[in-house]
C-alpha cells in the first residue's frame, strides 16, 4: 500500500513523522531500543546510507525494534528494508547507550558482511555505497561515528 504513494510525498511524509517521533520520544521518556549494521563488503569496506528525512549526513543502515523483535531478526529486516542487502555472518558486536531526541536509547550494534551491491529504495534511503574505513564521508552522523568506535574497539 505505501508503493501506491508516489516517493516526493512518501519523503516528505517521513520528515514530518522523523519531526513527530523526536517530540515523542522526549515526551514520553522511554527507553526504546533499535538496532544498526556494520555491513561489511569482500574489501572490509562498510555500508553507509543517507535517509530523505532527518539531519544530513552519512548513517549506519538500522531502525527500531518492533514490539516482540528479536535484534538479530531486526537487523536483518533492516538492513534489508533499507539497502535490499541480505548479511552472512551476523554477529552482535555490543550496545551503544546513548540519547536520541532527548530520550534515552539502545542501539544493538551488529556487524556481517555482505556480498551485494546495495539498492537504495529512494524512498526511505536515498543513498547508499560502500566505503574504506580509512576515507569516510563527511557528513557522517555522530550516532555513525559512536556505533563505529564500538566496531573499531571489538577489531583491536
Amino acid at each position: 500500500m505505501l508503493r501506491l504513494i508516489p516517493a516526493p510525498l512518501f519523503r516528505q511524509a517521513l520528515r514530518v513523522a522523523h519531526k513527530a517521533r523526536h517530540h515523542w520520544r522526549k515526551w514520553r521518556g522511554v527507553t526504546p531500543h533499535g538496532v544498526c549494521v556494520i555491513a561489511r563488503d569482500l574489501e572490509g569496506q562498510v555500508l553507509l546510507v543517507r535517509h530523505s528525512y532527518g539531519p544530513p549526513g552519512w548513517y549506519i543502515p538500522g531502525g527500531g525494534l518492533k514490539r516482540g523483535e528479536d535484534p538479530e531478526d531486526a537487523a536483518r529486516r533492516e538492513l534489508r528494508e533499507e539497502t535490499g542487502c541480505e548479511i552472512d555472518g551476523l554477529k552482535p558486536l555490543g550496545e551503544v547507550h546513548e540519547t536520541l531526541s532527548g530520550a534515552p536509547h539502545v542501539a544493538h550494534v551488529f556487524t556481517g558482511v555482505v556480498d551485494d551491491m546495495p539498492k537504495p529504495d529512494g524512498r526511505e534511503v536515498v543513498e547508499a555505497r560502500f566505503f574504506p574505513t580509512h576515507s569516510l564521508p563527511e557528513p557522517l552522523a555522530p550516532s555513525a561515528r559512536r556505533r563505529l568506535e564500538v566496531y573499531t574497539k571489538r577489531r583491536s
